[in-house]
């Protein structure tokens, strides 16, 4: 039992780490500077700890852009107060993810005004399906070889999905639940007080108000893990903590 609850919480934990740390801070929003030897670090860790969810840096950005620009209203990707539950919700987000993936919506400049970062090898490989199911089956493998008991397959579901399960509770959420720092002109809410199951990421309100800052967490109480790592690497001089980064 031990060994596959450490499984899941690592792979829980770092998924959402370089989805928050990578996809989101950077790609997003550039909340940090790094050289491009660090990036295609960073791109690889994502692909590797998000597995069969891996999501499209480019495809991200762009969609998370427009979703800042539209928060909350028709336009917006992946608002929760368009659909009936977080399932429908989560279609229409990959939908729209994938007409960006494929290149079948051409995104407005404004949502590709600033860098994306890009490595076309490294996406035709996670974005396989060939390699999803590798990832799937590696999963499956892992359980068979380590369950005590049947119903730790229940799991399974949320590692085969993470990276869209875990936007799918920020989203739904951090645009529905708890208080409300700023009025954003959004439903956009602060759902979790502390910051851990989330590294930060439901310190929605919060992100709204400030998009373009790499700290989540703005009240006494509030505590933003990634960002208290980030330092850590702006320290070791990994990244550069931008100050002033371009709004998007």
């Amino acid at each position: 039992m031990g060994l596959i609850l450490a499984f899941f919480f690592i792979h829980w934990f770092f998924s959402l780490f370089f989805h928050t740390f990578f996809l989101h801070r950077y790609a997003s929003h550039k909340m940090y500077l790094t050289n491009k030897t660090w990036e295609k670090v960073f791109y690889f860790l994502t692909w590797m700890f998000q597995g069969s969810s891996y999501l499209v840096p480019r495809a991200y950005a762009v969609m998370h852009r427009m979703h800042h620009a539209y928060s909350d209203t028709e336009k917006d990707p992946h608002s929760p107060h368009f659909f009936k539950d977080v399932w429908k919700m989560m279609m229409h987000t990959r939908d729209t993810y994938n007409a960006f993936v494929t290149n079948q919506n051409v995104p407005d400049k404004q949502f590709t005004r600033d860098y994306l970062p890009v490595w076309s090898k490294m996406d035709k490989i996670g974005d396989h399906m060939i390699t999803r199911l590798l990832w799937i089956a590696f999963y499956i493998l892992f359980y068979v070889y380590f369950s005590p008991a049947w119903y730790w397959f229940l799991l399974l579901p949320v590692h085969f999905l993470m990276g869209p399960v875990q936007g799918a509770v920020v989203n739904w959420c951090g645009h529905k639940y708890g208080y409300s720092n700023f009025n954003n002109g959004d439903h956009s809410r602060n759902s979790e007080r502390w910051g851990i199951f989330l590294l930060g990421e439901l310190f929605q309100n919060n992100h709204h108000h400030y998009p373009t800052r790499a700290k989540f967490a703005v009240k006494k109480f509030e505590w933003d893990p990634t960002f208290f790592i980030m330092r850590i690497m702006n320290k070791l001089r990994i990244i550069k903590l931008q100050s002033e980064p371009v709004k998007v």
